[in-house]
């Protein structure tokens, strides 16, 4: 039996293309985000999902509308697929985390998996919530082909989980906005990675649009 997970993040928002710190924070997609979303929809167009988990914010619940458009699959928000929390780093660049609060950056990159920003979460907490929901996922809903709208943390640490890397290697999977990685996992629990950071292509005019 072979369950199919097809996990995407979000499209382009206004903190990504400002490349502010962009956790609980909501921010809008751009109008480059929405054309990800769409280009996610016609790749994904022929697979049919039983299920569809959406992380609770405005721009996943935005990509997941566009994906499933037209479609009957029934769409479960989960708080566990949600972005790290940066707590008072929210909305910053890093250059204004370090002028902000230089001691508390230097203590958080010290010690990266139980490091935190003020009033955050810890990428320890972050990866145990995230392999609960993967977990979750796996015993609900074996044997299904399933559609996970969620962030890029939740999807290194994904990675790093079924490759046998720890959480701190994260960093080492880039999984860009509007992007696409994909898993097989199998009744004897093989995990095969069929595809990482897949960013579809746009259409002619979309590409135009972007570099107008």
């Amino acid at each position: 039996m072979r369950t199919s997970i097809w996990l995407v993040r979000h499209g382009q928002t206004t903190l990504n293309k400002q490349r502010r710190y962009q956790g609980i924070t909501d921010s809008p997609l751009t109008s480059f985000g929405m054309q990800q979303a769409e280009a996610l929809a016609r790749r994904l167009r022929r697979i049919p999902f039983t299920v569809a988990f959406v992380s609770p914010t405005g721009r996943t619940r935005a990509t997941a509308t566009v994906v499933l458009r037209a479609r009957t699959t029934p769409v479960v928000e989960d708080a566990r697929w949600s972005e790290t929390n940066h707590g008072r780093w929210e909305g910053l660049t890093y250059a204004e985390v370090r002028a902000c609060f230089p001691d508390e950056a230097v203590a958080r990159f010290a010690d990266p998996l139980r490091g935190r920003a003020q009033g955050g979460e810890s990428l320890a907490e972050v990866s145990e919530r995230i392999l609960e929901a993967w977990h979750a996922l796996l015993r609900d809903h074996r044997g299904g082909r399933i559609l996970v709208v969620t962030h890029a943390t939740p999807i290194q640490l994904i990675l790093c989980h079924v490759t046998g890397l720890s959480p701190t290697d994260h960093w080492r999977w880039r999984v860009d906005p509007g992007s696409l990685t994909a898993l097989d996992v199998y009744s004897s629990d093989a995990i095969i990675v069929r595809v990482v950071n897949e960013t579809p292509r746009l259409t002619q005019q979309e590409s135009g649009e972007e570099h107008a």
